[in-house]
């Protein structure tokens, strides 16, 4: 059976640019055709190009490039889950900017390897792990001095009915029940009450 060779980039929006990534994918030797790209954040592996990548294209034998560790996730808990899952698999991984999961050791020697690449890896994935927790924290504060600005997230609110202050006024002094005003508004019962929590 042929082992072939795969790569697997992503960038977290659809704005980043995943060139970098594969041109050293590329030059490594992964044919182009057998790459594999994402665009969509790395929190977790649901992810629609990687999952078909791992259920379809990979078995055994076949060999997996990525640039960089945190390609596969910024939890560290899920970088251990999925290189444990790929070595049960029997599908090996190679990280570009980990030398020593580019190295082929003599089989007297692959605990060798496999004590250093996991040392490397549970440092690069404590690293990404904080990196991406720092990205919340500044976005978190980000958000609440926008908050203390009054600066509103989301949509705009829809502008009210251009009858809705003779409505209003009408059921305030009783002339008009809630469910007349609805009609007369043309708005729906959860609408109403939204439209009245505005103002």
């Amino acid at each position: 059976m042929d082992c072939r060779i795969y790569g697997y980039a992503r960038v977290s929006t659809r704005e980043q640019n995943e060139d970098r990534q594969i041109e050293a994918l590329i030059r490594f030797g992964v044919p182009e055709q057998n790459i594999i790209v994402d665009k969509a954040s790395g929190r977790d592996t649901e992810r629609e190009g990687y999952q078909y990548m791992k259920r379809q294209i990979l078995r055994s034998g076949d060999t997996l490039v990525i640039k960089e560790l945190d390609r596969l996730s910024r939890s560290k808990a899920d970088i251990k889950r999925e290189l444990e899952n790929f070595k049960e698999m029997g599908v090996r991984v190679k990280i570009l900017d980990i030398p020593t999961t580019l190295t082929d050791f003599p089989p007297d020697q692959l605990w060798i390897q496999n004590m250093i690449n996991n040392i490397l890896i549970e440092v690069l994935g404590a690293i990404a792990e904080n990196e991406r927790n720092k990205i919340r924290a500044r976005q978190r504060e980000g958000i609440d001095a926008a908050k203390r600005r009054n600066i509103r997230f989301g949509r705009p609110p829809a502008p009210l009915p251009e009858n809705w202050r003779d409505v209003m006024t009408a059921v305030q002094r009783g002339e008009m029940r809630p469910v007349d005003a609805m009609w007369e508004l043309g708005v729906s019962r959860s609408h109403y009450y939204r439209l009245c929590e505005r103002v």
